[in-house]
């Protein structure tokens, strides 16, 4: 056999080869590819996709993929319209919708509560936490300083001049990130058609808490007993509205005479 016969006849043996094994890997990679379950991505455009984390995932893909495994509630998302949500769980087959909320501070103390002590120190709330549980006279007021703003990716929470965080309602996702990070806890979330919330969460007597802030809830009940829909009720000195019967018509902020009922 001629050199160049031997060539040609060891290239086609290599191209054979070639295609075998071509042939195989695609036969063994299909036979043992993981399917991909469609509704995923149809889930996961639906999604807020902010990536927030405020659901515990790492991000909207990977909280679709866990609500398709069972692993995760559509009603663990509060960044997805009620509306996108309502598609999600026909998609899924049912889940919790829920109603789309905002994030709002329960504290308009600020400048209006008490110092202890000159906070002199660098850095935010946490920090300042740290230094006998901040620099606010009551034990639960907004330090106001911007460890919420800080977190909020969506620049929807600041302090402003009264010195204690205010959210944005129309840039707020409800994602959580400041629920999460306020030291204080007193951080939380209301239905978006709520037209007013209770912006404190000191559950002293009256008299302690007027010793502490000037705008601080003296537990009067003077809201629950205005309300005409019986929507707030007094628990532990301090109204708590039930947002299903409030009808937003702002008596309660109107009597309040410490003026902790904010309208949105």
């Amino acid at each position: 056999m001629s050199t160049v016969a031997s060539v040609l006849l060891a290239g086609g043996i290599m191209v054979a080869l070639a295609v075998v094994f071509g042939v195989v890997l695609v036969v063994v990679s299909n036979a043992l590819a993981v399917k991909k379950d469609e509704r995923a991505e149809q889930v996961e455009k639906l999604l807020a996709n902010s990536n927030c984390g405020g659901c515990g995932h790492a991000g909207c893909a990977q909280f679709a993929a866990a609500l398709l495994k069972g692993e995760a509630k559509l009603s663990d998302c509060k960044a997805t319209p009620a509306a996108n949500k309502q598609q999600i769980a026909a998609r899924l087959g049912g889940g919790d919708a829920g109603e789309d909320t905002v994030a709002v501070v329960h504290c308009n103390g600020g400048n209006a509560c008490y110092n202890k002590y000159d906070y002199q120190g660098y850095g935010n709330c946490s920090a300042c936490e740290m230094l006998a549980g901040g620099v606010k006279a009551c034990p639960v007021g907004c330090i106001g300083k911007k460890t919420c703003a800080d977190v909020c990716a969506f620049g929807a929470i600041d302090v402003r001049d009264g010195g204690y965080a205010v959210v944005d309602k129309q840039a707020c996702t409800s994602c959580g990130a400041c629920i999460t990070n306020c030291p204080k806890k007193i951080i939380g979330r209301v239905p978006r058609r709520a037209k007013v919330y209770i912006a404190c969460s000191n559950h002293g007597k009256g008299k302690e808490v007027m010793e502490l802030c000037s705008h601080g809830c003296i537990g009067c009940g003077l809201c629950a007993k205005n309300c005409p829909e019986s929507a707030i009720a007094m628990q532990d000195a301090l109204p708590v509205i039930d947002y299903a019967k409030c009808i937003g018509c702002g008596k309660c902020a109107a009597v309040c005479p410490r003026k902790c009922i904010k309208e949105m």
